[in-house]
């Protein structure tokens, strides 16, 4: 008989948590295993606790009740530097200090890797040209920062998350202010990460197809619970669109992915117009 192998605990997941801002609860008793070495995607309708879950997931924000659990441990038991050194973060809305150069932010990246004693190495300069590299902005390297178009500035950041070179990278958003052609390359870029790099990609993103596209797992959340996960190919049905998007829908098989494809029904009329009498 073949020995049963237990099967690895995630290296990052949410135990029982409860999350929120003050007294307004987000989330309540949420259990989410992220898979090691999955592109997760989350995705739900505006206000649902996407963000606030990923920021609890990053230790920005302390559950109320439960835990937030890394390698192992209670997340909030590290040191900052030493959740930095093992996940990155691209917050939703990030700001640059003034006069600041592309090369010079992304290379921020390398802080969790600076010690007192510890000069910049060959190392860190390759994390940064590596990271400029793969999101095309090593032509921008000695711009401002504050010159550049919304696009540009996204691909920078996500250059910076990239240079801290962590098998855990958050991204709250990161197509935002990107054109479609941008989007899609960005996440060309996640995707080969993951696929190439066995990097654990953790992204909230709006856009159900692209979700379904390029997610390996997806978690699916409504007013603060989790209303699905799983293989987008086994839980995205017309029925979970409606339930958690309010959306009648029909789901086909996208031609080129062959990842599901949610195309909405029209009804003809607007919510907010009238029938005529």
């Amino acid at each position: 008989m073949s020995p049963i192998i237990a099967a690895e605990e995630p290296r990052l997941e949410a135990r029982n948590a409860t999350i929120g801002y003050d007294k307004r609860i987000i989330g309540e008793r949420l259990n989410v295993a992220i898979p090691d070495k999955s592109f997760t995607v989350i995705v739900g309708p505006n206000a649902c606790g996407k963000s606030t879950l990923l920021r609890a997931l990053s230790r920005l924000l302390k559950p109320t009740a439960g835990d937030v659990v890394l390698d192992g441990r209670t997340i909030h038991s590290y040191a900052a530097r030493d959740v930095a050194q093992r996940l990155g973060l691209l917050p939703q809305t990030s700001i640059a200090p003034d006069g600041i150069t592309v090369a010079d932010l992304v290379a921020r990246g390398r802080y969790p890797h600076q010690k007192l004693l510890r000069q910049w190495s060959k190392d860190d300069e390759a994390a940064v040209v590596d990271a400029m590299h793969a999101t095309r902005v090593a032509p921008l390297s000695r711009r401002l920062v504050d010159e550049l178009s919304g696009g540009q500035r996204q691909r920078v950041w996500v250059a910076m998350v990239l240079a801290q070179k962590t098998p855990i990278l958050l991204l709250d958003e990161p197509t935002t202010f990107l054109d479609i052609a941008h989007q899609i390359e960005l996440l060309d870029l996640l995707r080969d990460l993951n696929r190439r790099s066995g990097h654990t990609i953790v992204a909230v993103l709006h856009d159900l197809n692209q979700a379904c596209r390029y997610a390996s797992h997806l978690i699916a959340m409504r007013d603060g619970k989790i209303a699905a996960e799983g293989n987008p190919r086994d839980i995205v049905t017309p029925t979970l669109v409606e339930e958690v998007f309010g959306l009648p829908c029909v789901v086909i098989e996208d031609p080129i992915s062959h990842t599901p494809l949610v195309i909405p029904r029209s009804g003809g009329i607007h919510p907010f117009e009238e029938k005529a009498p």
